[in-house]
């Protein structure tokens, strides 16, 4: 087994789909209905990569859109496609959506990128002419004050129907790989408030004092994301390291062998040192108190952050942290330290949408290389590492109490995206995203995470204009350009979104 194996993985989004049509057209025009459905399982075909599909068929009366509201409402969808197949009235669109809630995408997908001019026939046209009641639907709901998306382009299909007068292969134009690849980023974007209102973060402990950019309200958490707070004390975490058997902690240490890099002492830093078979010993025996902990408590992601006094038992236990959170983060349990709630839930959102999301925050710029360094003392997503992450044995953790054994690790080298989840003055969450490229640059040999990171404008002026933005100054560090994608997470979810 695999030891990134996640422990929770994400829900699927559940996705509504229908075609619709005009029922005078199917008596009129043989064989044109059996062409729209045929149309609409391939589009359910698709979309099955991403989510689960409910295919409520084809619509054509009103009647029959009541009934699929029904049926979609009853099928607890997320997202609901409405693929305009051919013309049909407004009228038999609006009442799936004012009984179906979820959010609506118009598909306006021509099945060829020319029709046969001289071939064609009214039924022809008719099975390409799905742009035709678009602008109807558009007015209809902007009059019912239905929001609404439109996704333009082509079908897609790698064959002809046989019924067709022109050439439909055109799974390779430019406009259906546009639109298929928004189409994915809809479904996928839907898994994360799926995710999130079935969810339980813990928060252990406490949030670091002083910085007041992290405090939230787990009540206005809960009601802009649907997750459910878990508050755990750090005697839970204590009772279950009691429990921790000599197999578990090699089990987790058979995992740090495998997933680490052993150091040596820092070359620099003096406090950054190889960490000993005590400290390692302790770290996996934690590790594996974690685990219980997160099993115990059916936990989706934790925030976490304990001081502890001098010498006492709970500044020990906290020292051991980090490596068994990075283990957790990379197994679908995404842990923000300091007790940054916000930015736990920024770590899942990356993770649901399986690009990583690694805690960080500015460590220092390099104006030489026009990079700025993001980081922390911890933890790290290790499945999204560049090489495998060192581990170092701290002699003090800074700015906070205890020693312990840290991650010294980068991003993998590419584009990157990161996203920041703070809250305004009204209390609203928002979410600030940034594409940027991690670079080959050099990191400081301290045993904290750093990744150097270069921004499409000037450091100076990227930071001027994120500090604008009132970040919570933490952000989690996603693999690939993901602005698009999250953009439509931040739609489906009702919270604003603003990209730099």
């Amino acid at each position: 087994m695999s030891f990134l194996q996640a422990i929770k993985p994400p829900r699927k989004a559940r996705i509504g789909l229908y075609s619709v049509g005009l029922r005078a057209y199917w008596e009129q025009f043989p064989g044109l209905r059996e062409r729209l459905e045929e149309y609409g399982k391939f589009i359910e075909r698709r979309m099955s990569q991403w989510g689960e599909i409910y295919n409520y068929g084809l619509v054509d009366t009103e009647t029959e859109g009541r009934k699929a509201g029904e049926w979609l409402n009853a099928s607890g969808v997320d997202l609901v496609f409405c693929h305009a197949a051919t013309y049909a009235t407004s009228a038999t669109v609006l009442p799936v959506h004012q009984i179906c809630p979820a959010p609506t995408v118009f598909l306006n997908l021509q099945p060829t990128d020319r029709i046969h001019y001289d071939k064609t026939t009214t039924g022809e046209w008719l099975a390409h002419c799905g742009a035709c009641p678009v602008p109807e639907f558009a007015n209809a709901f902007n009059r019912a004050g239905l929001p609404f998306r439109v996704i333009n382009g082509m079908l897609g299909l790698d064959y002809t129907p046989a019924i067709s007068l022109t050439n439909e292969k055109t799974s390779e134009k430019a406009e259906a790989l546009r639109a298929w690849r928004e189409i994915e980023e809809w479904v996928r974007a839907a898994a994360v408030p799926r995710t999130l209102k079935h969810s339980r973060f813990g928060f252990l402990g406490n949030t670091y004092s002083g910085m007041l950019d992290m405090y939230s309200d787990f009540t206005m958490i809960q009601a802009q994301t649907g997750l459910h707070v878990e508050v755990l004390e750090m005697c839970d975490l204590d009772r279950m390291l009691k429990s921790v058997t000599e197999r578990e902690v090699r089990e987790q240490l058979n995992a740090v062998n495998e997933m680490f890099r052993i150091s040596g002492d820092s070359p620099s830093d003096p406090i950054a040192r190889n960490p000993g078979e005590e400290q390692l010993d302790w770290s996996c025996r934690v590790a594996a108190a974690q685990e219980k902990l997160v099993r115990e408590f059916d936990l989706d992601a934790l925030c976490y952050y304990y001081h502890g006094a001098p010498g006492g038992e709970y500044e020990k236990l906290q020292g051991g942290f980090i490596v068994g959170h990075s283990l957790l983060t990379a197994r679908g349990i995404p842990c923000a330290g300091e007790g940054d709630l916000k930015t736990a839930v920024a770590m899942k959102i990356c993770d649901i949408l399986g690009t990583g999301g690694s805690f960080s925050e500015i460590v220092v710029v390099d104006y030489v290389d026009g990079t700025i360094l993001l980081g922390h003392d911890g933890p790290f997503h290790i499945a999204i590492s560049e090489g495998k992450p060192v581990l170092r044995g701290m002699g003090l953790y800074h700015g906070k109490q205890g020693t312990g054994v840290s991650v010294e690790a980068k991003v993998k080298t590419g584009p990157i995206t990161t996203l920041n989840v703070t809250q305004t003055g009204d209390g609203k969450l928002k979410l600030i995203v940034s594409e940027a490229e991690s670079t080959d640059g050099p990191i400081m040999k301290i045993g904290n995470t750093q990744t150097p990171v270069k921004f499409r404008m000037h450091p100076d002026d990227y930071m001027e204009r994120w500090f604008a933005e009132a970040p919570t100054h933490h952000c989690a560090m996603s693999i690939g350009h993901n602005g698009s994608l999250l953009t439509k997470v931040g739609q489906l979810m009702r919270i604003h979104s603003v990209t730099l």
